[in-house]
């Protein structure tokens, strides 16, 4: 009976502890706005289940601030042409095109990088439901 109440009582502890769950695109970003920022890469993070780099980028007025965005795990970056530390470091200038995360903040889901050479790469997948657009695959009737 001990075993019974231990087990039991470990399971609900493990149900107590936050889980880190995958996200949708639409959960966390709004197809609807479209971003290309211009900035200067200050931190990358190769890490599952999404890599992520920081940029600062400087405004109109000159007031800079630091983004986050999101994108691909490491072994589909590596397997589409990226290598970790040579590809992407801090201090590089680069153009991205992503979207912008419904809360509001400086947080975007990346799409597409364009270095300095011109040369372009994609960091994250496309809006929507993987059709590439931001419409439903099928008409919903």
């Amino acid at each position: 009976m001990k075993r019974i109440y231990s087990m039991l009582a470990g399971g609900l502890l493990l149900a107590a502890l936050p889980v880190l769950a995958h996200h949708s695109f639409g959960a966390e970003y709004d197809a609807s706005q479209p971003i290309t920022l211009t900035g200067v890469v200050t931190k990358v993070e190769w890490t599952n289940p999404h890599s992520h780099f920081f940029m600062d980028v400087k405004d109109a007025k000159g007031v800079v601030a630091n983004w986050k965005f999101e994108g691909y795990p490491p072994n589909v970056l590596y397997r589409t042409g990226w290598k970790k530390e040579v590809t992407l470091r801090p201090g590089d200038t680069i153009t991205v095109f992503a979207w912008r995360a419904r809360d509001g903040t400086n947080w975007a889901h990346s799409r597409e990088v364009t270095f300095e050479d011109g040369k372009k790469l994609f960091f994250g997948p496309p809006s929507g439901t993987g059709d590439g657009g931001d419409r439903p695959a099928v008409e919903v009737k």
